[in-house]
C-alpha cells in the first residue's frame, strides 16, 4: 500500500452530484443530492480525501422528511454542508414542481450535533431560489447565497446571484435580498469564501451538460460588486470531448492542514454509442488540488482547466475503510440504507419486510413505476459502465397486475425490467419490460417452478437479461436492451439522477401480494 494517500476519480462513483465539503479536524464530509431517492442527502467521510464511506443521511422520516408527490428529477437539490460552532448545518432545497417556466420549491436548514445525528425538525427559509449555500463571514453573521429565479417567460430564468442575511437566533431569513452578480450566460452552484484580500464568489456556469464549469468572481465587498476572472473557466471539460472526466462543474472549496486547498466538483463518465456520449453513471463526485495564483485567482494545481484522474494527498496519512460486500442476503434487522435507496418515501417495515421469512426481503407489492407516490422497490447506485446485478426471487403472481423482479432505472420514464408475472395464455413467465417514453414487452419466456434467479448484465450502453431454468443453469435471454436511454442524456428535458439498479414488486390491485427476495449482489467491475 502506498505511503501517500491518491484519489482515484471519481471519489464518490455512480450517481454523488452537487458535492457540498467541510472539514471538522481532520476528517472531512462531503453531502450530495438525492432528487427523488429517499432518505435525502447522503453522508459521506473520509479522513484521506482518497477513501471515503457512507456514514448516512440527513432527511429521513425522524423529521418529517416525504417526497411523495414530487415529479422526476425533483426533490432535494444542491445541499450546503458546513460546521458552525462545533454543530454541523445542513441547507438544502425540495424541488416540488417544475412545470414550464415555473419551479416550485422550498429552502430549508437542518441542523445535527454530528454528522451522524439525530438531525433537526427542518426550519423554513423561503422559496426565493434554488442552489443556495451558507456563507459564515467572520463578523459572526450568517449568509444564504443562491440562485433567483424568475418565472417570466420573456425574462431569463435565471436572474442572477442573490445574498440574504439569516438570523440563526429567530430561525429565519430577512427576508431582504440584494443581487451581488449576474452575467449573461447561465450560472447557478454559488459559494462564497472570506480570504485576506476580500470574497470569493465560486460559481458554476454552462448549465449541468457538456459545456458545465466553474468560474469565480470577486469583491472587497460582501455584497459586491463582483469581477469575473477573465479566464475562460477554473475548470471545464467543455472544449475536450474525450477528456476522461466530462460535465466537470458545480463545486466547493476546502482548507487543507498545512494550508493548501482543494476542490471537490461533479463530472461524469459517459458510454460512448455510434458517436454520442450517454452519461448512464449520472454525475459523480471527484477532486481536485488547487491554488492560487500571483493575482490571488484561483487555478487548477499544475495549470490547465480540465480535471485529473489521479490526485494525491502526501500531506495526509493513508486511511483507508471498509467497503461494503457485494452481495446483501437480508440477514439484517433493517435495510442497510448506505447501499439502498427507496423511491420518493421511507422503507416502510410493513412493504419492505425482512422478519416475515429471515434472510429473505419479503417485497409487498406497490404502485406501478408510473407513480409519484407508493413504489415497492429498492435500488443502489450503478457504479461503473460494466455492471452485473443478480437476484433470486420466489413469487406466484396470479394476475395480470402482480410482477416482481430485477431492473434497471432511471426514472418513471425510462427503465428496463426483467419481472416473473402471470397471464392466462402463458400462466406463471417471465417477461421483459422497458420503458422510454412508451412501454413495450418481450416475448414469454418459459419460468422454471419455485425460485427463479434473475440476472442484468451492462456492458457501456447496453443491456442484456439472463434467467435461470429448471436445472439451475443459467440461459441468456434474447435480445439487446438500450442502457443509454438510462442517462441524463437521451429523450430530452431535465434528467439530473443516473441509472440505478434493485428489485421491486407491482401490486396493482393492492391486495396484499408479496414477492421474496433471497439476495442481491451487485458486481461493478470499474477500476
Amino acid at each position: 500500500m502506498s505511503d501517500v494517500p491518491v484519489a482515484r476519480n471519481p471519489i464518490l462513483r455512480g450517481f454523488n452530484p452537487d458535492p457540498s465539503i467541510v472539514r471538522v479536524g481532520d476528517e472531512y464530509f462531503v453531502a450530495t443530492s438525492t432528487f427523488e431517492w429517499f432518505p435525502g442527502v447522503r453522508l459521506h467521510r473520509s479522513r484521506d480525501l482518497a477513501n471515503w464511506e457512507v456514514v448516512g443521511h440527513a432527511l429521513d422520516e425522524s423529521n418529517g422528511f416525504d417526497l411523495r408527490g414530487v415529479p422526476d428529477s425533483g426533490g432535494v437539490w444542491a445541499p450546503s454542508l458546513t460546521d458552525v460552532d462545533g454543530e454541523f448545518w445542513l441547507a438544502y432545497s425540495v424541488i416540488r414542481t417544475m412545470d414550464g417556466d415555473n419551479k416550485d420549491l422550498d429552502n430549508y436548514l437542518v441542523t445535527a450535533p454530528d454528522v451522524s445525528g439525530p438531525w433537526s425538525e427542518p426550519i423554513h427559509l423561503g422559496s426565493r431560489g434554488f442552489d443556495f449555500s451558507f456563507f459564515h463571514d467572520t463578523d459572526g453573521t450568517h449568509w444564504i447565497v443562491g440562485v433567483a429565479w424568475d418565472q417570466r417567460p420573456e425574462h431569463p430564468s435565471f436572474s442572477g446571484i442573490v445574498l440574504e442575511q439569516y438570523f440563526h437566533d429567530r430561525q429565519r431569513v430577512s427576508g431582504e435580498a440584494v443581487q451581488i452578480y449576474s452575467q449573461p450566460s447561465l450560472v447557478e452552484g454559488p459559494n462564497l469564501y472570506h480570504f485576506d484580500d476580500g470574497y470569493h464568489l465560486l460559481l458554476a456556469e454552462g448549465g449541468t451538460g457538456w459545456n458545465h464549469g466553474i468560474t469565480v468572481a470577486r469583491s472587497h465587498s460582501l455584497t459586491g460588486p463582483y469581477v469575473r476572472d477573465a479566464a475562460t473557466a477554473v475548470l471545464t471539460s467543455r472544449d475536450d470531448p474525450g477528456t476522461p472526466l466530462q460535465k466537470a462543474g458545480h463545486g466547493e472549496l476546502v482548507a487543507l492542514p498545512g494550508g493548501e486547498w482543494a476542490l471537490v466538483h461533479l463530472a461524469s463518465r459517459p458510454a460512448l454509442r455510434l458517436g454520442e456520449r450517454y452519461s448512464t453513471l449520472g454525475r459523480e463526485t471527484c477532486i481536485q488540488r488547487v491554488v492560487f495564483d500571483d493575482e490571488g485567482w484561483l487555478r487548477l494545481e499544475g495549470g490547465g482547466h480540465h480535471g485529473r484522474v489521479e490526485v494525491p494527498f502526501p500531506e495526509l496519512e493513508p486511511a483507508p475503510v471498509a467497503k461494503p460486500p457485494p452481495r446483501d442476503d437480508f440477514d439484517g434487522d433493517a435495510l442497510d440504507l448506505r447501499r439502498w435507496s427507496t423511491l420518493r418515501w421511507a422503507a416502510d417495515p410493513a412493504v419492505f419486510d425482512l422478519a416475515g421469512r429471515p434472510g429473505w426481503l419479503r417485497l409487498r407489492g406497490g404502485h406501478s413505476a408510473g407513480s409519484v407516490f407508493e413504489q415497492s422497490m429498492i435500488a443502489q447506485r450503478v457504479e461503473e459502465l460494466d455492471a452485473t446485478i443478480e437476484t433470486l426471487v420466489d413469487a406466484e403472481p396470479t394476475s395480470v397486475r402482480q410482477a416482481a423482479g430485477l431492473l434497471a432505472w432511471y426514472d418513471r420514464s425510462a427503465w428496463i425490467w426483467l419481472q416473473l408475472t402471470w397471464d392466462a395464455e402463458n400462466g406463471r413467465h417471465l417477461r421483459v419490460v422497458t420503458r422510454d417514453r412508451r412501454t413495450t414487452r418481450s416475448e414469454p419466456y418459459a419460468a422454471s417452478p419455485g425460485p427463479v434467479g434473475l440476472r442484468i448484465s451492462i456492458v457501456g450502453s447496453d443491456l442484456r437479461c439472463s434467467a435461470t431454468g429448471a436445472d439451475g443453469a443459467w440461459r441468456d435471454l434474447p435480445g439487446e436492451y438500450p442502457a443509454y436511454a438510462l442517462s441524463d442524456d437521451h429523450g430530452g428535458g431535465l434528467r439530473f439522477t443516473g441509472m440505478f439498479a434493485g428489485v421491486r414488486a407491482d401490486d396493482l390491485d393492492r391486495q396484499g401480494w408479496f414477492a421474496d427476495f433471497d439476495y442481491v449482489d451487485a458486481d461493478f467491475r470499474g477500476a
